[in-house]
């Protein structure tokens, strides 16, 4: 922890430096500075950076050590915010009461920082523990990681690890498993006509739509994490106008794969037929994000991290989240994940959102321990393999 303790002035400048850069999902100059600040600190550290260009979104990185051969342990890290472009100028990065502040310090800022110490702790610590380390930052998490999501997935059929950086929760807990979600777009047709004049020669795409919505709110079974929210809607032009069009914007959220099957086939079910005559829907989306479920794989990989923080001194908690993140894409392929190994974050996606300034160190700690204990595990693995190989030989 000492180490840490003696890098925290440090850690904090940097932090400052990329809060204070814009870097929304859509401001692709924000998000590239960032991702050329911090490919340059890990140039500096041995590390060579693959740049995967898109020509709207930020370009995404993999980063590896220079001594990397075939990386079990899969790091990911994203470096986009909600927030748009000036809000960095609005309220700048600060420190107050223990707690720093601005735009995106905890998702995920914070983490980046904190995985860039954790890397300079093992290259000046234990070097080789950093042959089976494979990164990624990534630019789109924070819109569904369209764009990212493919890489993600190659690099997580490569590894039996995977660690996602977003923040630990407010009470310290790291992340053990999420909900998967999804979204749908509902765009109902039906007929315009004047409402005083020719009622009868209307046919009402909002009338659809509500029944619709109806239908579909009542999918949602809270208490075993299914959630089906109607959260926007668009539609006609005046009252006095029988709406020929409308538009419906769905939410889903859902605990597990069958869940995630379920509802994928209710929905399409409920939206294949119409309940006003004359009207017609074209249904779009479905399910983006699958479940990270707490499976086997999950849970072995929890007891290496809470064994780690208890040789070092850090009580590690664990908790479900309902919201998505990048975590779902190599835990659903069967990799053994955990997310929130970042530092205590807080009020993420406002104006509040902050890091506990003192779980830089401890958090950063416990990263690169764990990574360290996976990288032996993976060494005790190959070795036994080898022997394996020479008393069948």
């Amino acid at each position: 922890m000492h180490y840490f303790r003696t890098q925290l002035p440090e850690m904090l400048t940097k932090l400052e430096e990329i809060v204070n850069i814009d870097s929304g999902s859509r401001f692709k100059a924000g998000v590239d500075e960032v991702g050329d600040r911090l490919a340059r600190e890990y140039k500096k550290i041995g590390f060579t950076v693959k740049i995967h260009e898109n020509k709207t979104l930020g370009n995404n990185l993999v980063l590896k050590h220079k001594s990397v051969k075939d990386p079990k342990i899969l790091v990911i890290a994203h470096m986009d915010t909600v927030f748009p472009e000036g809000t960095a100028k609005e309220r700048p990065f600060r420190i107050e009461n223990g707690y720093a502040y601005g735009p995106g310090v905890a998702d995920m800022k914070a983490s980046q920082i904190s995985l860039l110490y954790a890397m300079k702790y093992l290259q000046s610590l234990d070097p080789d523990a950093l042959k089976n380390v494979v990164i990624i930052l990534n630019a789109d998490e924070e819109i569904g990681s369209r764009a990212s999501r493919k890489l993600i997935e190659h690099y997580s059929r490569l590894v039996d690890y995977a660690l996602v950086m977003e923040p630990a929760r407010k009470d310290g807990s790291v992340v053990s498993s999420r909900r998967g979600g999804g979204r749908y777009i509902m765009r109902v047709r039906g007929k315009a006509a004047h409402s005083g004049v020719a009622p009868k020669e209307g046919v009402s795409a909002i009338q659809e739509l509500a029944y619709k919505i109806t239908k579909l709110h009542q999918l949602s079974d809270h208490d075993n994490g299914v959630s089906i929210n109607v959260g926007k809607i668009e539609g006609g032009r005046s009252t006095s106008v029988i709406p020929d069009s409308a538009v419906g914007y769905v939410d889903v959220r859902v605990r597990n794969k069958k869940q995630g099957r379920d509802v994928t086939e209710q929905i399409e079910t409920i939206c294949a037929e119409s309940d006003v005559e004359g009207t017609s829907i074209d249904l779009e989306g479905g399910i983006n994000r699958p479940p990270m479920e707490f499976d086997e794989k999950n849970q072995e990989l929890l007891a290496i991290v809470k064994s780690v923080g208890e040789k070092h001194g850090i009580t590690v908690t664990d908790t479900h989240t309902g919201g998505g993140s990048d975590a779902s894409f190599p835990s659903y392929l069967g990799v053994a994940t955990i997310d929130g190994m970042g530092p205590i974050g807080d009020k993420m996606h406002n104006e509040g959102e902050n890091v506990l300034v003192e779980s830089l160190p401890e958090r950063t700690l416990l990263l690169a321990e764990t990574i360290r204990e996976l990288s032996r595990q993976n060494e005790r693995k190959v070795a036994s393999a080898k022997e394996n190989s020479k008393q069948f030989a």
